[in-house]
């Protein structure tokens, strides 16, 4: 018995020590792998606790098919709030990526990718450096304070992993090329006929469509915009586009939805020329009905590109003369950390390519801000109310149109500096007076006003593309969009900038 029992402790004895080298010599993959699993869990705990914090400054996804991907929304004084996508780019999206534990953004996304925006917005013109751990401690114009409409949501697609860094080449190709779009008549080719219904005149309503012999159906709201709206008025003999809405205001819901994402460039002829989803994708498709209004007496803006070019120059100046235009972000972000870390930042100095904006109303109506007056904001800087957030923009591109220079998003207050003879001019900024360009009259921000600059103090020398664009997120309609931004070279040397070259075209 004794020695029957020797002989299993033997046998059991010789298993654990076939199992040890066993053990040991496992490759040093595999001990990776397991390593890296590990790591990718607990990743994954540390981004789900912060999900799922409530507290202030807190942000989450929303609207996606994906976790890593959707509208992003933020926390504030307990309540959820959306994010604009007024100067939301890359370096915004890492921050909200970061913030979510993934590894930084694949694409920030605009105009409402996600969906509308189903909160009231909290935050607006978020400028980022990169550098921030939460959202909410980049600059923005403050909490609640927006005028941005429920189309335009700021949303990301996050990495989610390291194999999702690898393979961001391909993932951006994906996203690319989801959803397939296609011409609307290469698809229904028994004919398409369109008309507006349920609006209050026979110029406004939603869209419907009737393709070949099926019922009349309603158009997704999603991505409709300006352009889409500019070709259903022309064709239906109605004018210019003022407005473009994703709205159940005309009716519709109840209608069968017949196509979705419809792309048209704004100059067709007829919606059938434009693209649209081969397979049908709304999102929020009960309110999110494409609807119009059109008019027949349009502004129309065109920038003039040779004062442009007659005024650019080059000034130097401390950032102790700057403080004002600080407070309107109209400087580069590299400016904000110097401030925060040196003491005497008030006596670095910033490269500012100042220029003269005249912008000419040369439509059959005048052109008025798309903001109601009471919430028209006072902007120090100025000393005047500003109508328009965003009026135009100033971007410095590579000459692969990549942009290099931060750029500036400028407000205006808008009124009739010039205008043609026997004109009378009717908006004034001054004592809180209404704001617009009149037709045939001009408006001018001349280059000696703070913020009518781009700061390109990081900017090496070289040649370069300046853009100069007007009424750049088409929130006011007009009858064309095409003279509203001058395209031009930027020759700099350490000493010297011309700005030269000039073309007109879209913003």
């Amino acid at each position: 018995m004794k020695a029957k029992m020797n002989r299993v402790v033997l046998i059991f004895g010789f298993w654990i020590t076939l199992s040890l080298v066993s053990i040991c010599e496992t490759s040093n993959d595999t001990w990776n792998k397991i390593r890296e699993k590990k790591a990718r869990i607990v990743k994954k705990l540390k981004k789900d606790f912060r999900k799922l914090k409530k507290q202030e400054g807190a942000v989450k996804l929303v609207g996606g098919e994906n976790e890593y991907e959707g509208n992003v929304e933020i926390l504030h004084d307990g309540k959820w709030g959306s994010v604009c996508d007024d100067e939301w780019d890359y370096l915004e999206a890492n921050v909200a990526c970061r913030q979510l534990g993934f590894d930084g953004a694949i694409k920030p996304t605009t105009n409402g990718h996600f969906g509308q925006a189903r909160r009231k917005y909290w935050m607006d013109n978020v400028y980022c450096d990169g550098s921030e751990e939460e959202l909410f401690k980049c600059r923005f114009d403050g909490w609640g304070r927006s005028d941005c409409e429920s189309s335009e949501a700021a949303g990301v697609i996050c990495a989610r992993d390291q194999q999702d860094r690898r393979d961001r080449g391909a993932i951006r190709d994906e996203v690319k090329a989801k959803p397939e779009k296609q011409r609307i008549k290469d698809i229904h080719r028994q004919g398409v006929a369109i008309r507006l219904a349920g609006g209050r005149v026979h110029s406004e309503g939603r869209l419907e469509v009737k393709l070949g012999n099926s019922d009349w159906g309603v158009v997704c709201g999603d991505g409709w915009s300006l352009f889409e709206a500019a070709v259903v008025c022309r064709q239906l003999g109605l004018g210019y586009a003022s407005d473009a809405v994703q709205t159940n205001f005309f009716g519709g819901e109840k209608m069968p939805m017949a196509i979705s994402g419809v792309q048209c460039h704004g100059d067709e002829n007829s919606l059938v020329d434009c693209l649209h989803d081969k397979v049908l994708d709304c999102p929020g498709s009960v309110e999110n009905v494409a609807s119009l209004v059109c008019l027949r007496d349009m502004p129309d803006l065109v920038f003039d590109h040779i004062e442009l070019m007659r005024t650019a120059h080059l000034e130097d100046r401390q950032l102790f003369w700057l403080q004002c235009a600080m407070e309107e972000n109209c400087v580069a972000s590299q400016a904000y950390r110097i401030q925060k870390e040196s003491e005497n930042w008030h006596l670095e100095t910033r490269r500012l390519l100042r220029f003269t904006a005249r912008i000419l109303n040369a439509g059959t109506a005048d052109f008025r801000p798309s903001v109601p007056k009471h919430l028209w904001e006072w902007h120090m800087c100025h000393m005047h109310y500003h109508s328009m957030e965003v009026f135009a923009t100033f971007d410095v591109l590579d000459l692969n149109g990549s942009r290099l220079a931060e750029g500036h998003k400028a407000s205006f207050c808008l009124e009739d500096n010039q205008c043609l003879p026997g004109i009378e001019p009717r908006y004034k900024c001054a004592n809180y007076g209404d704001q617009g360009i009149s037709v045939n009259c001009t408006d001018v921000y001349r280059h000696n006003i703070d913020c009518q600059w781009v700061d390109i103090s990081e900017l090496t020398p070289g040649e370069y593309v300046f853009k100069v664009a007007v009424n750049p997120e088409f929130k006011v309609g007009e009858m064309s969009f095409d003279n509203n931004a001058a395209i031009c070279r930027l020759r700099y040397t350490e000493s010297f900038a011309a700005v030269h070259g000039c073309v007109m075209g879209r913003p």
